[in-house]
């Protein structure tokens, strides 16, 4: 991690949080390793060294960033997962609502996180916690089928896969100045996935 003292130096208007905001885009835009501290440099409209003032390397802002999209995250899960005195089925649902509004609060970090492939040490152990965010998820439906509030004629895994695919699938379209607020889109996405579209 960085040390306080570092994350607290920095020239004005270029703090480490605004170079890493660029560092995201431009990630996103030309690719992780298409990249390069020159390419942020010249975003930014400073030198090379002026980012060195503020991380180590460009594997640090990746870093960073990856945290940034699944520290949130984990701790949603971590808390439903240690919850005892409430049933399977609305931990998962929380979940499932709150993986929404952590999407939204985060989504250039997110999508980010949905594209990256393993192809350095830092990814890999962004990849290691997907995994187990998905396993954790898994126990969850399968818990909920169990106490009888889901069906339990598709297997866990799959009802997870699909359930945080259809959450990860709003990095594709929905835009923070559109028409629905994040508490009124996680609301929706987590009454269709568990109500279903049929009217009652």
């Amino acid at each position: 991690m960085t040390s306080p003292a570092r994350r607290g130096r920095g020239r004005p208007g270029h703090d480490q949080a605004a170079v890493l905001r660029t560092a995201v885009t431009l990630f996103n835009r030309k690719g992780y390793d298409a990249t390069s501290i020159g390419d942020l440099a010249a975003e930014l409209g400073v030198t090379k060294s002026a980012i060195y003032h503020h991380v180590a390397s460009k594997e640090e802002l990746l870093r960073l960033a990856l945290d940034d999209a699944l520290d949130e995250l984990t701790q949603v899960v971590s808390a439903a997962v240690g919850d005892d005195g409430t049933s399977a089925h609305d931990r998962l649902r929380e979940v499932v609502r709150r993986s929404v509004e952590v999407l939204v609060a985060h989504q250039p970090a997110v999508t980010l996180l949905l594209r990256v492939r393993g192809n350095t040490p830092v990814e890999v152990e962004a990849l290691k916690r997907r995994r187990w965010l998905d396993d954790q998820l898994a126990d969850l439906v399968r818990a909920a089928a169990a106490e009888g509030a889901l069906r339990a004629d598709i297997a866990p895994d799959l009802v997870s896969r699909l359930l945080f695919g259809m959450v990860n699938s709003l990095i594709e379209w929905y835009r923070p100045q559109g028409t629905h607020a994040p508490a009124t889109l996680a609301e929706a996405v987590t009454t269709m996935a568990f109500d279903g579209l049929l009217r009652r």
